[in-house]
């Protein structure tokens, strides 16, 4: 059951990772290029909390002992793209979401976001960051519920 919740989160990840990510990458890069002031720019501000958000997320899965499916499916959908980038732009750009089929403001300045994360090589760093748990034995093995052994916990019995 620990590794159907897990893989129910790897999709929730790679989706927040992508779209989130995208849009607040977008959203800092045009802050940046225009010298805005976070302040007076609340979408700044919001951008800036997800990208915590999405930093917090990420790090709880790679240190917590969720299963992990959950770092392994966004890991794989991010080292992939940056495979496809890697061997082929043109289709790894086709993979975006743009165009007339794109017509909220927002899920546009996310696929713009998307592909400058991609381009730049953080979809592939991110990738590597999260496979690494998914090569940890101890992340598969089930936990002991039992008792522990007295000398295993540490404990002194006086003997």
């Amino acid at each position: 059951m620990r590794h159907f919740f897990g893989l129910l989160l790897g999709f929730v990840v790679a989706g927040a990772v992508l779209l989130g990510g995208g849009w607040a990458a977008q959203v800092a890069a045009r802050a940046a290029a225009q010298e805005l002031d976070p302040v007076q720019d609340t979408r700044i501000l919001i951008a800036i909390g997800v990208m915590a958000v999405l930093g917090l997320l990420i790090g709880l899965i790679l240190v917590t002992r969720v299963s992990p499916l959950a770092a392994f499916v966004p890991s794989i959908v991010l080292l992939a793209w940056t495979l496809v980038y890697v061997l082929d732009v043109s289709r790894a750009a086709s993979l975006v979401p743009t165009g007339a089929a794109v017509q909220q403001q927002d899920l546009a300045e996310a696929s713009r976001g998307m592909l400058t994360l991609l381009s730049t090589g953080v979809y592939g760093m991110l990738g590597i960051a999260l496979f690494l748990p998914v090569i940890m034995p101890s992340r598969w093995a089930r936990r002991w519920d039992g008792e522990d052994d007295e000398e295993d916990a540490g404990w002194d019995t006086g003997d």
